[in-house]
Formats: C-alpha cells, sequence, structure tokens
C-alpha cells in the first residue's frame, strides 16, 4: 500500500477522505479527536502545493439532507485548525481547502453505486484515504472512487492504524494480553479467534463475560446472556486451552437489583451469583487480576468496556483497565468507541501506545478479514471513468 508520502501531489487536485464524524450537540462539536487526527494529512497536502478536497460521513442521514448533519461545523473547524480558507471546488487552487457536503446525503454513498463514484472522482487527481473508520464500508467514497485512480494512497492516520494492528497480527512482542468487553460474545468472536494463536491470554469482562461464565456452569444471576452462542463459548474454551491460551473470567462482580443510576450495589463472588441480581461491573478481586496480567505484557490490547461504565458508579472495573494500560512499560493498543472515550474521561488517552479511531473497522481487521477500502488501495489498475481524472 502506497503512502501519500509516494506521490507527486504539486498543483494537483487530491481527494481526502477523511472520518469526521464527529459527536455534535446543537451544531457544536463536542469532541474533535477524529477532525485532529487527520489534520497532518491535510496540512502535508497543503505543504505540497495541493489542494485537498476534504469529505466524509456525519451519522446517518439515510441518503437525504438533514440540516442538523451538516458538515458545516467541520468545515468551519478546519477553516480555523488550518488557517486557510475554505472555498467551493469550482476556483479552488492549491493553498485552500474544499470541504464536500456530508456524502451520506446522497444514496449512492452507503450503497456504493458506480455513476456516484465515478462523479466523485472526476473531482480530482490524486485520491488519499485516512479514513480507517470507514475502511470496513464498501461505499462510494471509500471502496468505490479509489478503483478510478491511479495516484492513490494512504494518509497518515489510516497508515499507522494499519501499522500497529499489523503489528498485533504479525509480530507482536510477547507475552500478548487481549483485553476484550462489551455486550456481545457475537461481536468479538471473531477476534478471540483469530488471536488465539498469537496471545498469551484473554481477559474478559463486560456482559459478553457471563455467556462465557454460564458456559462454565456459573451462576450470573440476571445477568445478559446470549443463549444462542453458549455452545460457542464453550467451544472457544476449549480451543483456548487447547493451545495453551489462558482465559481470565471474573471471579467477582458488581451486582445490581437494576441496571440504572441510584441502584444499590454489592460485590458477589463468581460461584455465589444471587439470582435476583445482574452484573454491571467486575469486581475489585478481577481488577486487580486484570491489572497483574496487563503489567506483565509486553504487547496489550483493550477492545470493549467492563460494565456499565456510562453510569459513574459501575464504571470502576473499566476505568482501572485504563489506569493499568497508561501504567504499562509495553505496547498499549485501544480500540472501540467504549474503550476510547473511557481513556479520555480518565484523561490517559495520551498514556498509551496507540488509540485506534476504527471501531468496527479495527475489529473486521483484527478477525482478519478484508477491508474493501485498504483492498482498493492496493488495485493498481484503476477502472475506466467516461473522463477520467487528470
Amino acid at each position: 500500500m502506497r503512502s501519500l508520502e509516494d506521490l507527486d501531489i504539486a498543483g494537483k487536485r487530491v481527494f481526502v477522505r477523511a472520518d469526521l464524524n464527529v459527536p455534535l450537540e446543537a451544531g457544536r462539536i463536542t469532541d474533535a479527536t477524529r477532525i485532529d487526527a487527520t489534520l497532518p494529512t491535510i496540512r502535508y497536502v497543503l505543504e505540497h502545493g495541493g489542494l485537498p478536497i476534504v469529505a466524509s460521513h456525519l451519522g446517518r442521514p439515510q441518503g437525504r439532507p438533514a440540516p442538523e448533519l451538516s458538515l458545516r461545523p467541520v468545515a468551519d473547524y478546519l477553516r480555523r485548525a488550518l488557517g486557510v480558507p475554505e472555498r467551493l471546488v469550482a476556483g479552488a487552487r492549491p493553498g485552500q481547502v474544499v470541504v464536500l457536503e456530508n456524502l451520506r446525503f446522497h444514496p449512492g454513498e452507503e450503497n456504493d453505486d458506480p455513476s456516484f463514484a465515478e462523479r466523485l472522482a472526476h473531482l480530482a487527481d490524486v485520491y488519499v484515504d485516512d479514513a480507517f473508520g470507514a475502511a470496513h464500508r464498501a461505499h462510494a467514497s471509500t471502496a468505490g472512487m479509489a478503483r478510478f485512480f491511479r495516484d492513490k494512497a494512504a494518509g497518515f492516520l489510516l497508515r499507522r492504524e494499519v501499522e500497529f494492528l499489523q503489528r498485533l497480527l504479525a509480530a507482536p512482542e510477547q507475552p500478548f494480553v487481549t483485553v476484550l468487553g462489551g455486550a456481545k460474545v457475537s461481536d468479538k468472536i471473531g477476534v478471540l479467534e483469530n488471536l488465539l494463536g498469537r496471545v498469551q491470554s484473554f481477559c474478559i469482562g463486560g456482559a459478553m463475560a457471563y455467556t462465557f461464565l454460564r458456559a462454565q456452569g456459573k451462576p450470573v444471576g440476571r445477568s445478559r446472556v446470549e443463549a444462542d452462542k453458549i455452545d460457542l463459548a464453550a467451544q472457544t474454551l476449549a480451543r483456548a486451552g487447547a493451545r495453551g491460551v489462558r482465559v481470565l473470567l471474573p471471579v467477582d462482580h458488581l451486582a445490581a437489583e437494576r441496571a440504572a443510576a441510584g441502584a444499590t450495589t454489592r460485590v458477589v463472588g463468581a460461584d455465589d451469583f444471587p439470582a435476583e441480581l445482574l452484573g454491571v461491573d467486575i469486581g475489585p478481586r478481577t481488577v486487580d487480576a486484570f491489572a497483574r496480567e496487563i503489567a506483565a505484557a509486553r504487547t496489550a490490547l483493550w477492545n470493549g468496556p467492563m460494565g456499565i461504565f456510562e453510569i459513574d458508579a459501575f464504571g470502576e472495573g473499566t476505568m482501572a483497565i485504563a489506569r493499568a494500560l497508561a501504567r504499562s512499560n509495553g505496547t498499549t493498543v485501544v480500540g472501540g468507541g467504549d474503550s476510547v472515550a473511557a481513556l479520555a474521561r480518565a484523561g490517559l488517552a495520551d498514556a498509551v501506545t496507540h488509540v485506534s479511531t476504527g471501531g468496527g473497522a479495527s475489529l473486521e481487521f483484527l478477525e482478519g478479514r478484508e477491508l474493501p477500502g485498504l483492498a482498493a488501495l492496493e488495485d493498481t489498475a484503476p477502472a475506466r471513468c467516461a473522463e477520467a481524472p487528470r
């Protein structure tokens, strides 16, 4: 895969597919992390004489304009951050920035409509993908339009994501521990299976842990269990054991009568979980066990919260994992929206080696699946365009 630095972009229009899907409240950006992450790519284009045409999706407008999901606040932020004027495509020249409106306002974006992809391709001479968070989507602005370009490459953010995640699959420094949480076994089972031959241990928390505990015959009260995944969980535990991979499950839990703020909680053991309660977080003994595992690791990956961390009273386990990763002397990679949010809430985003912006893309990459956006960058034979990009 070529990098932006491999391209001659002087005097050329450079289509930069970014991931600017930021949270908005009343038209104001509440977290600009994703915008800031792609600024180095846009700045490089400007500094090397190119005209960046920046495009992204925002939210789910269902293929039609939705004023509350306009990229106007993002364009304003970019203009201030870059200190350059924003212009429409027509008449724009190097030294300026073009920001397209929300790509998902057009139904052809998510459908990977060839005609829409070709129209986008006509806007530029060079294609740069810096939207790792959308790389697992076969959309017009990712997989579709990239096929019309000979000169195409990964932006700095996308390249960094691929390098770190590929390292976890190819040559992680040992010992390698993976901490998984979240609600569903079905969301993470692919990662578990693909990493079995690479990790020394898994630490499993969150609601998904209760399906594994049920597979072991443990009581879990009214905790969330994927009944149709119990057999799969048991098979995964058996395969891990056969390969010498240790799987650490919660040995105690924070339990409550209801998953709501203000609910009365108590710590319960894994073997005596009251039938009337449900798990809302891992317990202190489990926190200590997971933290020791992370401290001993040379490589640590974390994806998914340990409990219902959005409620402060149920968030200590998740925050403890964030602190354990920040203390690690090894390579630490954090992915998934909730894990990244917890890390930011703890003020520790700069204390880990790599924070992935990918979400679903990072999970699919770690499952070993081909990502359409990355595959399109590897394709060196461009499709013919009715009026090929200059």
